[in-house]
């Protein structure tokens, strides 16, 4: 089963082993559509304007103003209506996807570990890749080849422990951290 949340921020718990946790928020979601395999389409409330398109989509399921972004889930339900959170009571492993936070552009010391050269004594080679390329053959740069560029904001999906959840806030408390800022929207999936 999988629900979309919104990540609070981390805390720890208040024990004689504190445990690092991060705090992720359920948010509020509609079932509109049942498919096969349990795959459903879902809508949930989104800062993003609504379009013409959207409201086509707000008409069909009967929605409010409110629900403006759709997606497509496994879920627990038989009938549209409310989400059915009951699986995430007997969940133990919980399987968390977010997108990581954005570092823009980046060299390649950030961004791949690079030592650089010497800083000193005219080497004019400090925080550089180096040479990339090879002689006469192949004649260009191998794909996969370790340079400066886009560093963060892709998808990460991590394994977290549930530590618990309270069903009636909707407050998901996993152990450890997961990806992206506070307030990033995500998903989570049951895994055991």
């Amino acid at each position: 089963m999988e629900y979309i949340v919104e990540k609070i921020g981390m805390s720890r718990t208040v024990s004689d082993n504190s445990t690092p946790v991060t705090l992720l928020r359920l948010v509020d979601t509609k079932v509109c559509e049942i498919g096969e395999n349990k795959r459903a389409i879902v809508a949930y409330a989104d800062t993003k304007a609504a379009n013409k398109a959207i409201a086509g989509q707000q008409k069909k399921y009967n929605l409010t103003a409110e629900f403006n972004k759709f997606a497509t889930l496994t879920v627990a339900n038989t009938e549209v209506g409310a989400l059915d959170v009951s699986p995430l009571n007997e969940a133990k492993i919980l399987k968390v996807s977010f997108n990581s936070k954005g570092r823009g552009y980046q060299g390649v010391v950030k961004r791949h570990g690079f030592a650089g050269g010497p800083k000193s004594h005219g080497s004019r080679f400090h925080r550089r890749h180096g040479s990339i390329g090879n002689c006469e053959w192949p004649g260009r740069v191998q794909p996969g080849m370790k340079m400066a560029g886009h560093m963060g904001n892709e998808k990460v999906t991590v394994k977290n422990e549930l530590i618990s959840f309270d069903a009636e806030n909707g407050i998901v408390v996993v152990k450890g951290c997961v990806p992206g800022y506070n307030g990033a929207m995500g998903r989570i999936r049951i895994a055991k």
